[in-house]
């Protein structure tokens, strides 16, 4: 069965996008590529019960297997090493993104504190679109009790938009609540 955001992107975000940008071709319509999903360690990169705590909150949230991301360059400040581990990340397509962008959009971002949308400059101009999360307990998934120590991530959108203004209307028209600024 098809996700549901799938669907709504489909028969409405598209003819909506044609009309009012003047696209010929559906093909042309900016549309959602993949989720990354992105979680630092930090310090903490010594202590296996931090990693192998990330691993499995990041396995309940995503619904997928974690890869663990490792340093590419020695940083002395950091007290960093090349090739120490520095945190995990996830990359979702498909109707697994789909589904986790539903999840996140009617689920997650309501249960978020003080919250009254997210910002539209988190753009990267290129299509990308950041948010950053402060805590994992927003997501459903993962047990209160359980969590090991609370840890922020990043999602990160990436669509085939040009302009930040057209990946700020493609998210907004998908669902996401994105304020006018």
């Amino acid at each position: 069965m098809e996700p549901r955001l799938k669907t709504h992107y489909r028969e409405k975000v598209v003819p909506e996008f044609m009309k009012t940008a003047g696209y010929k071709n559906p093909l042309q319509v900016p549309r959602l590529v993949k989720i990354v999903l992105n979680t630092g360690i930090g310090k903490d990169n010594k202590d296996a019960k931090v990693l192998e705590a990330a691993q499995k909150e990041m396995a309940l949230i995503s619904g997928q297997k974690p890869v663990i991301t490792r340093s590419r360059k020695s940083i002395a400040g950091f007290n960093l090493r090349k090739g120490d581990i520095c945190g995990v990340s996830v990359t979702l397509r498909g109707g697994m993104m789909y589904e986790f962008l539903d999840r996140m959009i009617t689920v997650a971002l309501p249960r978020v504190r003080d919250f009254n949308g997210l910002p539209s400059n988190s753009t990267d101009g290129k299509g990308g679109y950041t948010i950053g999360v402060k805590e994992q307990v927003i997501f459903p998934e993962v047990d209160y009790n359980s969590i090991y120590k609370v840890k922020g991530m990043n999602v990160t959108l990436v669509t085939t938009a040009k302009t930040k203004k057209e990946t700020v209307l493609l998210l907004k028209q998908m669902g996401l609540p994105i304020r006018e600024e």
